[in-house]
């Protein structure tokens, strides 16, 4: 059974950084796609962005040039450089391996970026 516990959400003003990371508990040598999923208030949860095992990455249109995914297998962790953030950026953020059973995404880590 794959846990995974998202960190880092806070609340910041527009144009600023956060980075957020997320402990997985397994070696994620062996995980093929990691993904960074958010879920803004009262809508539908969306994929950010997602790395392969050999580090290619992927990004929604709305985060491209902003937001960066990267993965350390060493230390089982996946995380999402955020740059520039804007007040669209706001939401619960989840991550997740491609394919694990998740009947409960538990609550993420909340993003709240301010005008």
């Amino acid at each position: 059974q794959v846990q995974l516990v998202e960190s880092g959400g806070g609340l910041v003003q527009a144009g600023e950084s956060l980075r957020l990371s997320c402990a997985v508990s397994a070696s994620i040598y062996t995980i093929e796609v990691l993904e960074w999923y958010r879920q803004p208030a009262g809508k539908q949860r969306e994929l950010v962005a997602d790395i392969t095992a050999g580090g290619r990455t992927s990004y929604a249109n709305s985060v491209k040039g902003r937001f960066t995914i990267s993965r350390d297998n060493r230390k089982n962790t996946l995380y999402l450089q955020m740059n520039s953030l804007k007040p669209e950026d706001t939401g619960a953020y989840f991550c997740n391996a491609k394919g694990l059973f998740r009947p409960d995404w538990g609550k993420g880590t909340q993003v709240t970026v301010s005008s």
